[in-house]
């Protein structure tokens, strides 16, 4: 049983980085012109393997709690490259915060430059987040909802790695709530290896923590609620006992 879903999950990876060209040709022309053609290309993209999961490999994708529709700030749990197509799938109008390497990715690259979203050198801690204030603030015209990874980068389910200050420098300066995001969807499409489980993976949109708190409690809430959510989720799939916490 375990060799069919090897094949399906080969077959299904395989289709997904074919499928990436192919759509982001097919809406090439309409997102050279304009930035909703670069949008709904990428939503295009994303409802496809989204869909696509759930018959080739019997991996449904599910949203739970209530995503926003206003300007507001989404902290989320990053285990996988899934969370990041349902969290984006989810949004009316979401504008990413990225390492900046992906600037260069193929088609990738073009679009989310076309859609302003902001980039952000790792290695520069303090330069890095002036310009990530600079550019968030250059694309404030463009209202939405502004996604960020708080610890900055993927983490195994069960895992807990420190959250970084600059979610809560955004949050101060922003002046918006702040929606956390929790998600078990490492369980099922890990960081490494084209092995995907069947199961259900979920993102969950969680209560906004108001605008105006002091930014260690901020920070406190926000890694209490997230890391709560997240092991609960890792909890449902039945298979937390494969995660150790560290």
């Amino acid at each position: 049983m375990k060799l069919l879903q090897w094949i399906r999950s080969i077959l299904f990876s395989t289709q997904a980085t074919i499928m990436l060209p192919v759509i982001g040709l097919l809406y090439a022309p309409w997102a050279m012109v304009s930035k909703r053609g670069a949008y709904a290309g990428c939503r295009a993209y994303a409802r496809w393997v989204i869909w696509t999961a759930g018959w080739m490999i019997n991996l449904r994708c599910e949203v739970r709690g209530t995503p926003p529709t206003i300007e507001a700030l989404v902290a989320a749990k990053h285990q996988s490259f899934l969370d990041i197509l349902m969290i984006y799938n989810a949004l009316p109008a979401s504008k990413f915060i990225m390492k900046s390497q992906l600037r260069y990715a193929p088609f990738l690259g073009q679009y989310v430059t076309k859609m302003q979203f902001v980039f952000v050198d790792r290695g520069k801690r303090g330069a890095a987040i002036t310009k990530m204030l600079s550019d968030v603030k250059a694309g404030l015209r463009d209202p939405g909802q502004l996604v960020i990874y708080p610890q900055g980068t993927r983490s195994a389910p069960g895992t807990h790695m420190p959250y970084k200050v600059g979610t809560a420098v955004l949050y101060e300066q922003l002046g918006q709530p702040c929606y956390p995001v929790a998600t078990n969807a490492g369980v099922f499409w890990p960081r490494r290896g084209l092995y995907r489980r069947p199961g259900v993976a979920v993102v969950e949109f969680l209560a906004p923590i108001p605008s105006g708190l002091e930014r260690h409690a901020f920070v406190a809430e926000l890694e209490k609620r997230i890391e709560t959510a997240s092991d609960a989720l890792l909890e449902e799939t039945g298979f937390a006992h494969l995660y150790s916490k560290s």
